[in-house]
């Protein structure tokens, strides 16, 4: 995330924006407290170790969600919680930020929310503290729907420059997503039809 996108507010702030409006835009309703989690999940995924660590070599890449897991499986109870609450968050951000690129990889979209929903799910059976059942049952629940929130809010983020606008709209051309149209739509954007263009009745209307 760019600092010119939080100049004049805190990282909290501004995920407090984008994911209230991506939640008002879908009409979904959750409870405060997943909402304060999902809103400090973003913010702190803006710290580059909670999302990469660093090799001996030097190298920098996404930690295994199952090298995770097998760290909470041989972890005592409170470390196990924590490990488990990395890996549900870290399957959220991935799968919600880097979608289209898991579906490059050798391990896709579905497997990391799988991975989400079972930790998440693990959690909500656990973890007795006030409140906390529910929360990490809605998480578990609800996964693929907060994967498609934090779809929404990484492309508005993107619709905030020009560049942006344009790679949602290649995405558009390429893939004929629906709700991408309906996004540029709203912001003004022209959907031509014509050479290239998707069909008018792929488009929202």
């Amino acid at each position: 995330m760019s600092e010119r996108i939080l100049i004049g507010k805190t990282a909290q702030e501004w995920f407090r924006e984008m994911l209230g409006d991506a939640l008002s835009h879908r009409r979904i309703e959750i409870q405060q407290d997943t909402e304060f989690y999902l809103v400090n999940l973003l913010a702190g995924f803006l710290e580059r170790e909670r999302l990469f660590v660093e090799e001996e070599d030097g190298t920098v890449t996404v930690e295994p969600l199952a090298l995770i897991l097998l760290r909470a499986l041989g972890a005592d109870r409170r470390t196990r919680a924590a490990h488990l609450r990395r890996l549900g968050d870290t399957a959220l951000f991935v799968s919600g930020f880097f979608g289209d690129s898991l579906a490059r990889s050798l391990v896709d979209v579905d497997y990391y929310i799988a991975m989400g929903e079972r930790a998440y799910g693990t959690l909500a059976e656990t973890e007795r503290g006030p409140g906390l059942d529910a929360l990490y049952g809605e998480l578990s629940e609800r996964f693929s729907q907060f994967v498609d929130l934090f779809a929404e809010i990484s492309e508005l983020s993107d619709l905030r420059s020009n560049r942006g606008l344009v790679r949602l709209y290649e995405r558009f051309l390429a893939t004929r997503d629906a709700r991408v149209g309906r996004l540029l739509r709203d912001r003004g954007v022209a959907l031509f039809s014509g050479p290239g263009a998707p069909p008018r009745r792929g488009l929202p209307q």
